[in-house]
Order: C-alpha cells, then structure tokens, then sequence
C-alpha cells in the first residue's frame, strides 16, 4: 500500500510538472530531462510511469478533460438545460484555466497536436468543452431558450470561438481570464441568444462565487493608479 501511495504521489507530480512545462515551452520544445527535474525525480522514475513525452502529454490532457467534466456537469446539474448553465460553466472554466496548470496546458496541448507523434487516442479538455457547448445549446434551442431565428449551431459556434479565445489570450496574458472579462462577453452575448423572456433572468457573472487566484506563472499586472 505504501509502494502505491508513493508511486500515485509520483505520478501526479510528473503530470503536475509536465503541465507546467508543456505551458511554458510547448510540446515540441519539452525536455524529459526539464519535466523529471521540475518534479524532483529521477529520469527513470518517469520512464516507469511514462514511456514517452507523447505519452505524458496524454496523461495531462485526460485529467484536463475530466475536470472540464466536472465544470460542466455541476452547472448543468445546478441549472437544468439552459443559457445559465452555459454562463456558470464558462467562469468556472476560466476560474480553473487561471489557477489550474494542468487545465491550462491541456487546453494549450491542442495546438501542439502536430508536433505529437501520435494524435491523441480520447478527445482533450477544448474538444469536450466545444461538444458540451454544442449539446448544451441544442438543449437550450430545443426548449425555445434561444432568440427567435437564431440556430443553435450558429450559437455554440460563437459561444465556442469567444470562450476558447478567451483561453487563448489568457495563456499568454491571465487578466484575460478575470471575471469581469467573461461578464462582459456574456453582457455583449446574451442580447443575441438569449429570449427577451429569459434576459432578464439571466445573470452575466455567474451565480457562484470566484475561486480563481492569479497564476504562478502568468503574473498579474500592477493595479492602475488613481
């Protein structure tokens, strides 16, 4: 039990230390050598949890994946099948991509998929995020909780490019991924998908509380002066 315990402890530490390797470098760019030594182990303890970089790199984007799931499942499970459960989700996601390295990077491995040897084998975090946007809105359509007109495919594929830019700023600039950026896309959004019955009811930042604190590796700007 003890030999388990120490060897789970590992591994997570080699997925922690490869996200924030693959954030800062790139897939391309990482050295096995940089991750063991960011994790404080040996390259042969890495070698016996993961043969390969491809290998880690898969490692980090299914725990990724799984917490997107969770993101979305609670606000779904919190909002039934409507807009709101699409805004709740979306701070969380930010939230998370703000203070979680290994969400980043997976959301980040994405556009490295052509340096990979291999494609991965199971969608990544931005995959499941898109799909889940996807059956969201078709939901959301299909119980007339989308402006007169407007298709649900041409909903999702804005609410997706806007959510996923958004990610994509913030991993070069984390102030992109503050709550008052992802309110202000909802309070410019939500006018065009949203009935004038359900606009109202709708809140722009979220029903739950932030938990985002700064990320260690994208450090916030001074506070402007007065």
């Amino acid at each position: 039990m003890v030999k388990q315990e120490r060897a789970a402890r590992t591994r997570r530490s080699l997925i922690e230390a490869a996200s924030e390797v693959f954030a800062e470098a790139g897939f391309a760019p990482a050295s096995l050598g940089a991750i063991s030594a960011r994790a404080g182990v040996s390259n042969g303890a890495l070698h016996f949890h993961f043969a390969n970089k491809n290998m880690l790199a898969e490692a980090v984007e299914a725990q990724a994946a799984e917490t997107v799931a969770r993101i979305t499942r609670a606000a779904r499970e919190r909002q039934g099948d409507s807009l709101q459960a699409v805004v709740d989700a979306t701070h969380d996601l930010m939230d998370t991509l703000a203070r979680d390295p290994v969400v980043r990077a997976g959301f980040q491995l994405a556009a490295d998929s052509a340096a990979r040897a291999t494609p991965p084998a199971d969608p990544g975090p931005r995959v499941r995020w898109r799909h889940w946007v996807e059956d969201s809105l078709r939901r959301a359509g299909h119980r007339g909780a989308l402006a007169p007109g407007l298709s649900w495919t041409d909903a999702a594929r804005v609410v997706v490019a806007a959510t996923v830019g958004l990610q994509v700023l913030g991993a070069a600039d984390a102030s992109w991924l503050r709550r008052h950026n992802v309110t202000r896309l909802w309070e410019v959004l939500l006018p065009r998908l949203a009935t004038r019955r359900d606009l109202n009811t709708l809140v722009t930042s979220g029903t739950r509380p932030s938990t985002a604190t700064p990320a260690r590796d994208h450090p916030q700007p001074p506070p402007a002066a007065r």
